[in-house]
């Protein structure tokens, strides 16, 4: 069956309905209609856009994403079903008013996460496992108003390096260039963010679908 002689189809379907528009036309539908709407059940209905990707042969995420109608009622609807998933499966008790003592607790680790070169980025409940050595630790983030500082850091540690060589301590002038290597990192990288402080994106674009993108990985395939 040729694609026109469906849209004739269609077209004859729908005057027979009686069913008309806003301004009383008959209703036209093509079929290319019809991948829309199954894209939008589907997605709404659960369905991953990814996987939705594939079944309708779209190469890339965006080209699906424009077949979707969301609706501010189901953008709605359908988050706060997520939200009643996720808490349903987490314990009651993180959702009881924390005691005072919690509260300051939690208020104090905020208070701690503030150094001298700018502001420790450990999660909530987590000990430093750096033993506060700011300078080696990848989680620094690091006030660019603090680079003068870094500078003077570096030039102590190199100063302590020569030092430790000269007297004959190769344990300590190894731990010492272990810092200033951190902290010229520290100072590259703050030569790569913006004038204004604030942290740069980067762009990683949408993934790509292909024919040649297996549906599945060989380990996930059951033993002939």
């Amino acid at each position: 069956m040729s694609e026109a002689g469906i849209k004739r189809a269609l077209d004859r379907t729908l005057e027979a309905t009686g069913i008309r528009d806003q301004a009383g036309e008959p209703l036209r539908y093509t079929p290319h209609d019809f991948r829309r709407m199954f894209a939008t059940e589907a997605v709404t209905g659960g369905l991953p856009v990814h996987i939705a990707a594939r079944i309708l042969g779209h190469k890339t995420l965006t080209t699906t994403q424009a077949y979707l109608a969301v609706f501010q009622d189901d953008l709605v609807r359908t988050y706060r079903g997520f939200l009643d998933r996720r808490r349903a499966e987490r314990p009651q008790e993180e959702y009881r008013e924390p005691t005072a003592a919690e509260w300051r607790d939690f208020q104090q680790h905020f208070e701690l996460r503030k150094v001298s070169l700018g502001t420790c980025g450990r999660p909530y409940g987590t000990p430093c496992k750096h033993e506060h050595a700011c300078i080696r630790c990848p989680v620094l983030q690091i006030d660019t108003r603090q680079r003068p500082r870094l500078i003077e850091i570096v030039q102590n540690l190199r100063e302590r390096i020569r030092e430790a060589r000269g007297n004959g301590w190769l344990g300590g002038g190894e731990g010492l260039q272990v810092s200033v290597d951190a902290a010229m990192a520290k100072l590259s990288t703050l030569q790569r963010a913006p004038a204004d402080g604030r942290p740069q994106l980067a762009e990683l674009g949408m993934p790509i679908f292909t024919d040649s993108t297996p549906l599945s990985t060989p380990e996930s395939r059951a033993p002939e």
